[in-house]
């Protein structure tokens, strides 16, 4: 098995891309639906992430206020680097159990939607093929602005904040436009499952694991009969 990074720039279409990956039955690990889990009343995270910004970030019903939260730490470094200290690593080894998961019950490949892959680099290591999803400037502001209420400038300073996407794309292997509908973009997504299909890097990694598996079987197995072709007879 061997894993395939989804990333691009803010409400550029990585959810709808994940999601024809998805209706396709290739295994998805969605990298804000774990965070959405991580952060879930009574969890580890969500009583750290209470206890240090307090009940200001929490709606009526306990959950937390994710706009709210951003807002807090977009324009405080040291906050935003406490909330990355509470969640990225439980994001990240709850991305890796399913990836896990997904090897041991014969998946070919699956695909991590990480919107941060490049930006941090700490799952850079794993991926096999990298998908950086685009589309037009003005298609991005107008998305995000509509998505999360924002106001024009507050969005194009979020959408500074991150990589540009012409330097993620030059760092990918496969580039899905999303400026249009949603078959052309339908349409390019499943042109690279038939390559990703085809792939032969699974048979490879598989015959290595097998290799593994077989010489420390062979190992214990030449052990056990040499310590008892040398055990004493009584």
């Amino acid at each position: 098995m061997f894993i395939v990074g989804l990333t691009g720039g803010l409400a550029t279409g990585k959810s709808t891309v994940l999601s024809i990956f998805r209706e396709n039955g290739i295994a998805v690990i969605d990298a804000d639906e774990i965070a959405r889990k991580v952060l879930e009343p009574g969890t580890k995270a969500w009583k750290e992430v209470k206890q240090y910004f307090g009940d200001e970030v929490l709606n009526p019903d306990g959950k937390v206020n994710r706009l709210k939260l951003g807002e807090i730490v977009f324009n405080d470094r040291d906050k935003r680097m406490k909330l990355n200290s509470i969640t990225h690593p439980r994001i990240q080894s709850s991305m890796m159990r399913m990836a896990f998961n997904y090897f041991f019950t014969g998946h070919s490949y699956i695909v991590m939607e990480v919107p941060l892959l490049f930006e941090t680099g700490k799952m850079l290591t794993f991926m096999h093929k990298i998908i950086t999803v685009v589309c037009e400037d003005h298609q991005q502001l107008e998305r995000l602005c509509k998505r999360n209420d924002f106001a024009e400038n507050v969005a194009k300073k979020r959408i500074s904040c991150q990589m540009p996407l012409e330097r993620k794309v030059a760092k990918s292997h496969f580039v899905i436009d999303n400026s249009g509908d949603i078959l052309t973009t339908r349409q390019q997504t499943e042109s690279i499952i038939r390559l990703l299909k085809h792939s032969k890097f699974t048979w490879y990694f598989r015959a290595i694991i097998l290799i593994a598996i077989m010489s420390v079987f062979f190992g214990v197995t030449n052990f056990i009969f040499k310590f008892f072709q040398n055990e004493p007879v009584t």
